[in-house]
């Protein structure tokens, strides 16, 4: 995961810079994944339509059916679908959003739902269970076994996959951290706006830094534990205050309405999650609960019952924050470029010289030259 460093302060520099340039880095990458999950389609059917059902006949053969380890596949699976909520950190940036963000949901999550379904049945067509728990990218296997010479593309289809993600998963969470700290729930220096290009960078530089902190744990499925209990402990709260809501306040003005059956299936569902969860993976439970109990003092010493002289030192803070980032956007190229200089330069992240290597001699070919320490004229 530590080779995500440098893309993260490349993204966040872009995201600093223009959002137009954000849109198209996403549109780019989006289009590069729908491409792959099309070929991943396609070439599953066509192996099923060979009569290749052997891998379907028995499906859910060696699975755990326990309420806790259902729960876990949940938060694996939810996990891909995670950016469905990005939308509504965008809001004030979309045209009409009381018009255009249903419907935008309601197109899209029946849409990816359904390619991202097709797309698992067409891995389980064609690769057995033990291939698929022993991959570390099941499309990358996927395209070994079945496109032959063509299989070198996959690899990079996943990269662009992953770059685009983290692309938009950057540009919605800076916008969330934006908004809380403009309600006071975070430090205000986060909630400024750079004068020259009208984006959050303090709070994109925050969301980096935290990042980058992440991308330092190993177990990637861990972190996914940790993340998938705390947003569905958090959904759970969320939907049991809209429900109050709904029925302390019948007659409040609510531009987005929805039938009560639509939150309170969802509510149920986050529940079970939550509980069942508890049960199977207690240490990442525990790890969860320790990190949003130790919000609680802050938030009594910080937004409740603000410490003497709080105030003034936030306000110093806003001001000398407000001063570094009028410099613009070379001073968020210089602070995103602190990780990849330790990641690359002053701790080189293991393998890291063998896959130079690897690039240097790509391009020696590509570019038919060899090393030379003679001066050109």
């Amino acid at each position: 995961m530590k080779c995500l460093i440098p893309f993260a302060g490349l993204l966040t520099t872009i995201n600093c810079y223009n959002v137009k340039w954000v849109a198209r880095v996403t549109d780019i990458f989006t289009g590069m994944k729908i491409l792959a999950l099309l070929v991943i389609v396609a070439v599953g059917i066509w192996y099923l339509l060979g009569g290749n059902t052997q891998n379907l006949e028995n499906p859910m053969v060696g699975s755990n059916s326990s309420p806790g380890y259902i729960a876990l596949a949940f938060y694996n699976g939810l996990f891909s679908y995670s950016g469905w909520n990005y939308l509504n950190f965008v809001t004030e940036e979309l045209k009409d959003p009381y018009r255009n963000l249903p419907r935008a949901i309601c197109i899209s999550m029946p849409v990816v739902t359904i390619v991202y379904v097709i797309t698992n049945v067409a891995y389980f067509a064609v690769l057995s269970t033990d291939e698929i728990l022993s991959s570390l990218a099941v499309a990358v296997t996927f395209a070994d076994k079945m496109l032959g010479y063509a299989a070198w593309v996959m690899p990079l289809f996943v990269a662009c996959s992953t770059f685009g993600s983290l692309n938009g998963a950057i540009f919605a969470s800076s916008r969330l951290f934006f908004v809380g700290a403009r309600n006071g729930h975070l430090p205000a220096a986060i909630s400024l706006i750079n004068i020259n290009y009208l984006t959050p960078v303090p709070s994109l530089i925050f969301l980096c830094v935290i990042t980058l902190v992440l991308l330092f744990i190993d177990d990637v499925y861990a972190l996914i534990n940790y993340v998938s209990f705390v947003e569905a402990l958090f959904i759970l709260v969320s939907i049991s205050g809209l429900l109050y809501l709904r029925k302390t306040q019948p007659d409040a003005k609510r531009p987005i309405k929805v039938n009560l059956i639509l939150p309170l299936t969802f509510m149920l569902t986050c529940g079970f999650l939550v509980i069942s969860s508890c049960y199977v993976s207690p240490f990442e439970v525990g790890i969860g609960t320790a990190i949003i109990i130790s919000g609680i003092p802050v938030y009594y010493a910080t937004i409740h019952h603000p410490i003497a002289g709080l105030g003034t030192a936030s306000q110093k803070i806003n001001n000398f924050c407000a001063k570094l980032f009028v410099l613009g956007i070379g001073t968020a190229i210089i602070i995103s470029g602190i990780p990849v200089y330790y990641a690359t330069i002053h701790h080189p992240i293991a393998g890291l010289g063998t896959a130079s290597q690897k690039i240097n001699n790509f391009c020696a070919k590509l570019f038919v030259c060899m090393p030379n320490t003679e001066k050109i004229d």
